[in-house]
């Protein structure tokens, strides 16, 4: 193998990936491996699912596949299947229901010559390695693999720095990038004497036509304020959805549309990981 391509959270966004797909058909790919989040967040799950299949890509396993996997086994809390804050989840599980076997054959890790790819981090699947992660987890991190390149994903931000004698890669998203460019992102590895070069590929896609299936489907309407907010997050490529939760906790306020034009005053999508939040009852 001299050239590799590794996509990832593509999170039911099966127009972007049918865009990406096609990109790689054109780059002479030795092979190619998903690493993970193929649905969730976005309302074409299955789709998705059933196209990585017919591919035959080596595919890992997401904390999304966890996700979807627990509601459809009803292991989530309570109240999470009546409250509005989560009845996107509840339509994205629904519209995967089947797939249940598949989501739950994926690994949680794969091995190339040099690489070692995994979705989150060796500590957690939930776990995003970004520019935030301090050089002393990073080293742990690389550490914990035998491999030179530590490849993962989770974090929807394409990122490759250098750790001592190793380096570790962000592959980014292709259905819902959080980097400030829409477009579709993976990475592609090539073998250059033995040594693994990186780059990364941002492919355009028809984003009206996902923004339909919004519409057609359903999703928009019966996964309320959720839905609302993931379409947000493709057409900005920045996050909403945790912020906004994470502010109305904060600020003792409901997660309802009603609060949301107020959060939207008070949250910067360029700086996502300051939340200002307002005392309890303004």
């Amino acid at each position: 193998m001299t050239r590799i391509a590794i996509v990832s959270d593509i999170h039911g966004n099966h127009v972007a990936f049918e865009a990406v797909v096609q990109n790689i058909g054109t780059q002479n790919i030795d092979k190619v491996v998903v690493a993970g989040d193929l649905v969730g967040r976005g309302p074409q799950g299955s789709r998705v699912i059933e196209h990585v299949q017919r591919l035959g890509w080596e595919t890992i396993r997401g904390n999304h596949e966890d996700y979807m996997l627990g509601f459809l086994r009803r292991e989530v809390p309570e109240n999470w299947w009546h409250e509005d804050v989560w009845a996107a989840s509840r339509w994205m599980a629904a519209e995967v229901a089947g797939h249940e076997a598949y989501m739950d054959s994926l690994p949680m890790s794969t091995t190339l010559p040099g690489l070692h790819v995994l979705h989150g981090s060796p500590r957690s699947i939930n776990e995003g390695i970004g520019k935030w992660t301090s050089l002393e987890d990073r080293r742990a991190f690389l550490d914990a693999v035998e491999e030179p390149i530590l490849v993962c994903a989770h974090t929807h931000r394409t990122m490759n720095v250098k750790v001592g004698e190793g380096s570790i890669v962000n592959v980014g998203s292709v259905g819902m990038p959080f980097n400030g460019n829409w477009r579709a992102q993976y990475a592609i590895f090539d073998d250059e004497g033995g040594q693994w070069e990186t780059s990364f590929i941002a492919v355009e896609y028809e984003r009206e036509a996902f923004y339909k299936v919004y519409e057609t489907s359903g999703f928009l309407e019966e996964g309320k304020i959720t839905a609302l907010l993931l379409k947000m997050e493709v057409e900005a490529a920045r996050p909403f959805l945790v912020p906004f939760l994470r502010w109305a906790n904060a600020s003792a306020l409901e997660p309802t549309p009603a609060n949301l034009e107020t959060f939207l005053e008070d949250y910067n999508p360029e700086d996502p990981l300051r939340i200002r939040s307002r005392p309890a009852g303004m």
